[in-house]
């Protein structure tokens, strides 16, 4: 006979329920600590618990523009005023439209109020500046270096007929890359030799040009011009990785200023830009479309002009079309932020396309963009008010209330059905309830969760979830008691179908909080992620808390005898006498009838 396979594991042993429960435990640690040593012990509230601004803002029609009142244009507000909130660093804000001209914008307490009122209540921003000179978007490497001045990447290619050129930063893959390595004394060289050759505006006279240089001194030094040295330092010290420095960086500037501002390339990178005065406005666009060309089978962006435009597009582009890179290059900025940056090879009249590694999707948003300037609405604010959280704070109350009688009603529950059970289902609902606050807190400043009544809703029904996977798995184990195993044997061997109870259970749940957070928008989506961490966390913790704490439990005399307040009374459970793996045979009986 062969003998036993040694050294594998039987289906439901009980491994190292040790090892599993110190890994658990020193996660639980280390997510408790990190969060003391953030400093942000307490999870970020929404607007309804922590209070905040609500802006109402109603539509007004731009001369000329009698029907711009329409659904399209007030969706488009939408999303231009939540770029800008998003932009003033502010999460779980709320843009919505009321009725057919109104826009509600609700901002959480802590937003510096008096800026955001002056941002969402302007018209967007847009225009089409010649690119001056690019680099990479960190702050200049403190250690002086040879590499040379940054060159510019080109991210497209306007053009009144089908171009092989790239197209937007976010999608061209044949873009250069600045060197990152650029020091402070070289950035402010391209400054300089930037501004000596800076593109002059159509209107600007002779006397009015730049002098440029034909052949700049390699080892100029930074311009003695007041103006141009501060902007030499500005552009030389602007982080653009940095939110609060993007948003700062061009600041109070005119259309007619040479300003620095930032984009990303195709790599998603960060880059920082000088840019000249504004050549075109927003308002200069007639319409934009993201297409599909069936010919070239690609997505290209189209551009149409006014007849003003036209006349600012034919002369930009001519004298940009002679230019060397980066400087052949002009930048499309919205709310001073540089959102495609590319580069013409011919001068172009009143219509033009940007073409390259363009998505529907990614094609589609630089259409929008587009638009936004030309958008034909102005918006009056209405009112301002302060939202307390006076009604928020009641209804968490009453809220936190109802949890509490739940939870006690489970408990009793628990203790009465399941008795000596009952101590691990509450060990195992603390250490949920621990892993969940702490991944609340975090997640405030990692990726500007904050917690609303909603959530806190689907926190209060995660319990029941919670609980309903130990219900099921102290079942199983009784069930095995009953069948008349003792209770090592009946703790693993329920465990693997247990097991694909509560997986599949959590399954569906999960499935639902993911759809609800899809489909849902507002405040419904904090209770769907809400219910969907819950969830996760609940396979977690009866995978590496539950199970290895019952385990070792059940080596404890108290469980293993069936002690009657253990909860597993064979007694109590109806168990059958115990099984036998063999059965003594009678002398006078055949062993092969036995």
């Amino acid at each position: 006979m062969a003998a036993p396979n040694k050294g594998r594991r039987q289906a439901g042993s009980p491994g190292r329920p040790g090892r599993t429960l110190a890994l658990f435990l020193i996660a639980m640690v280390a997510l408790t600590g990190g969060m003391f040593w953030s400093g942000h012990v307490t999870p970020r509230l929404g607007i309804d618990l922590a209070g905040g601004t609500s802006i109402t803002l109603q539509a007004k029609n731009t001369p000329g523009q009698p029907n711009a009142i329409n659904k399209t244009n007030m969706d488009t507000a939408v999303s231009i005023i939540e770029r800008r909130v998003n932009g003033l660093g502010v999460s779980e804000a709320e843009v919505q439209t009321q009725g057919s001209s109104n826009i509600i914008v609700n901002i959480p307490k802590g937003t510096n109020e008096k800026q955001a009122r002056e941002q969402v209540g302007t018209t967007a921003q847009l225009y089409f500046r010649p690119v001056l000179t690019v680099a990479a978007g960190g702050p200049a490497a403190p250690e002086p270096s040879t590499s040379g001045s940054p060159s510019g990447s080109p991210s497209g290619s306007p053009s009144g007929s089908p171009s092989p050129s790239a197209g937007d930063p976010s999608s061209d893959e044949s873009a250069g890359s600045p060197d990152p390595s650029a020091s402070s004394t070289s950035q402010g060289r391209a400054v300089t030799d930037a501004l000596k050759d800076e593109t002059p505006s159509p209107g600007a006279s002779e006397s009015d040009k730049p002098a440029s240089s034909d052949s700049p001194d390699p080892s100029a030094t930074p311009s003695a011009d007041p103006a141009t040295a501060a902007l030499e330092k500005k552009f030389t010290d602007l982080d653009c990785t940095d939110q609060a420095a993007r948003t700062k960086a061009n600041q109070g500037a005119t259309p007619k200023d040479t300003i620095v501002a930032c984009g990303t390339n195709s790599g998603g990178e960060w880059e920082k830009y000088i840019l000249g005065p504004a050549e075109l406005e927003g308002t200069d666009v007639d319409d934009a479309k993201g297409v599909l060309d069936q010919q070239r089978g690609m997505w290209i962006v189209t551009m149409d002009f006014s007849s003003a435009g036209t006349k600012k597009f034919q002369s930009i582009t001519g004298k940009l079309s002679q230019q060397q890179p980066p400087m052949n290059q002009f930048a499309i900025v919205l709310d001073g932020n540089v959102v495609s940056a590319p580069s013409v090879s011919q001068t172009l009249g009143g219509s033009a396309e940007i073409s390259g590694s363009f998505t529907q999707q990614s094609a589609q948003d630089l259409a929008n963009i587009l638009s936004y300037g030309a958008l034909p609405l102005t918006f009056q604010e209405q009112s301002a008010t302060t939202v307390t959280a006076a009604l928020g704070g009641e209804q968490l109350q009453a809220g936190l209330i109802a949890g509490a009688i739940g939870l006690a009603l489970v408990v009793i529950y628990l203790v009465t059905y399941y008795r000596g059970l009952a101590g691990i289902a509450i060990l195992s609902l603390g250490a949920s309830g621990i892993m969940t606050y702490t991944i609340m807190a975090l997640l405030g400043p990692g990726i500007g969760f904050a917690l609303n009544l909603p959530a806190v809703c689907g926190a209060i029904v995660a319990i029941g979830i919670t609980a309903d996977s130990f219900i099921v798995y102290f079942e199983r184990i009784r069930d095995e008691i009953r069948e008349g195993r003792t209770l090592r044997p009946a703790v693993e061997r329920a465990w693997p179908r247990a097991r694909r109870t509560i997986l599949v259970s959590d399954f569906v749940s999960f499935l639902a909080a993911a759809v609800l957070f899809l489909v849902t928008v507002g405040k419904v989506q904090g209770f769907a992620f809400t219910l969907g961490l819950t969830t996760l966390l609940d396979v977690v913790v009866v995978f590496f808390f539950t199970k290895p704490v019952m385990t070792i439990l059940a080596r404890t005399k108290f469980f293993a005898s069936g002690h009657a307040w253990s909860g597993l009374d064979p007694k109590r459970l109806g168990a059958k006498p115990p099984l036998r793996r063999s059965r003594r045979v009678s002398a006078h009986t055949d062993p092969k009838e036995a």
